[in-house]
């Protein structure tokens, strides 16, 4: 019996392996294919000295939580200063959703989960995905020369004695193994919150009601948007050309762009700007809001300044809003209130706003310059958009209420008819 009992753990912890090796290298297979497909689109495959696998590894570390940091060499006579903080969020999502589905798959048809299997699981996942992260990590690194040897300005550059200037990036270690603990501890939580039928430990079950109806819901509402975004740029590429860019901005960042939308339509606001030659893969009217050098807010009213189909914005987030309160009373037990559906609706989508605040928050910045005489041929530029934390996160709080009270109020009917066909209880 003994050698049977040991022989049994064995296979079930192998099994065990086999599943987090699984769900960590599906992950990050399908991110590294979306970022390949995004930088080829973006005309990344023309890159110099072969440094595309490169280039691929830094997105891939950037959309697993893990920090890049840009270098610069401009020699004893010149400056460069660069930095780049921004998340692929298309890449990190297409990530988040395989490695999510692949985590739950064993522990499909229980009830309850055992709290020690479920914290092994969840263990022998992060010490795989921080594996994988730390190898992407280390490929992650390249120095492109700025300007050709027969530049002016290599020829200077060689004249003075100096080299010519080169940029480049490399993974920062230490903070790409924290971040990813983090990105990758994250991603298990809220697999377990939104997961309608994921199985909890028995002293957590009780907390199903409060939690797991209002979470489901706000992740389909940030899925959602992101597969309207997704028609609306399709739509775009056929009907305006530059199909290669606007697939490009698709595959890499539309829940950047979509699930600020969704908080400016229900009154949040940003605030940033872009100037020099470089600038955002953004729509060309939140590019015009932003392009200056004192930061601009961004919101539904300055968007509708320049192009007044922007108000769109509203309608849409305020039906979408109202449909996931619909949705998440519907999937609540039938003893929770309505001022219960209010409130856990509320917190929800604050905490979802909080989290698409510090997401998708972008900061680029490059300057060079030559003998101190400031940006050498116009090559110095900086691009950033960060929100107005809490006038958008008070405000999620605000609509998630109302939302979460009509939604109790329009599904009576529906948890009614429901409650009817469901036999009760002994």
């Amino acid at each position: 019996m003994i050698r049977s009992s040991a022989g049994t753990s064995a296979h079930t912890s192998t099994g065990a392996w086999r599943d987090a090796l699984v769900a960590a290298l599906a992950g990050f297979l399908v991110m590294a294919a979306v970022a390949a497909a995004g930088l080829a689109c973006a005309g990344a495959g023309d890159l110099p000295e072969g440094a595309f696998p490169r280039v691929l590894a830094a997105v891939v570390v950037m959309a697993a939580g893990g920090a890049v940091e840009g270098s610069a060499d401009a020699g004893p006579l010149a400056g460069a200063d660069v930095s780049l903080s921004v998340m692929p969020l298309s890449v990190s999502l297409a990530g988040a959703l395989t490695t999510g589905f692949l985590f739950l798959r064993p522990l499909r048809g229980r009830a309850v989960a055992v709290p020690r299997e479920l914290a092994l699981r969840a263990a022998r996942l992060t010490v795989l995905w921080l594996l994988l992260l730390l190898a992407t990590a280390l490929l992650a690194r390249q120095d492109f020369g700025l300007f050709p040897g027969d530049s002016p300005l290599g020829d200077l550059g060689e004249l003075l004695g100096g080299s010519a200037p080169t940029v480049g990036f490399r993974a920062d270690l230490p903070a790409t193994l924290l971040f990813g603990l983090l990105w990758i501890l994250g991603l298990l939580l809220i697999t377990l919150l939104v997961s309608r039928r994921a199985p909890l430990p028995a002293s957590l079950v009780r907390f199903h009601a409060a939690v797991r109806p209002a979470a489901h819901a706000t992740a389909v509402l940030l899925v959602g948007y992101v597969v309207l975004g997704l028609a609306v740029g399709l739509v775009t590429a056929a009907a305006r050309g530059h199909a290669a860019r606007t697939l490009a901005v698709l595959l890499l960042g539309l829940p950047n762009l979509a699930w600020p939308a969704l908080t400016v339509g229900f009154g949040g606001a940003w605030q940033g700007h872009v100037e020099g030659p470089f600038g955002l893969p953004v729509p060309q009217v939140l590019d015009e809001v932003l392009r200056g050098s004192e930061p601009s807010t961004v919101d539904v009213a300055s968007l509708a300044e320049h192009d007044p189909r922007a108000w769109w914005l509203v309608p849409v987030a305020a039906v979408l809003l109202l449909a996931t309160g619909v949705l998440a009373a519907v999937r609540s037990p039938a003893h929770v209130r309505t001022w219960q559906h209010a409130l856990h609706l509320a917190v929800a989508l604050a905490l979802a706003t909080l989290t698409v605040c510090l997401l998708a928050r972008v900061e680029v910045r490059f300057g060079l310059s030559l003998l101190g005489i400031g940006d050498t041929a116009g090559l110095g530029g900086s691009a950033e958009l960060t929100s107005q934390l809490w006038r958008t996160t008070g405000l999620a709080l605000l609509w998630g209420a109302v939302a979460g009270l009509l939604g109790a109020l329009l599904s009576r009917p529906l948890r009614r008819r429901r409650g009817e066909r469901t036999p009760s209880s002994p």
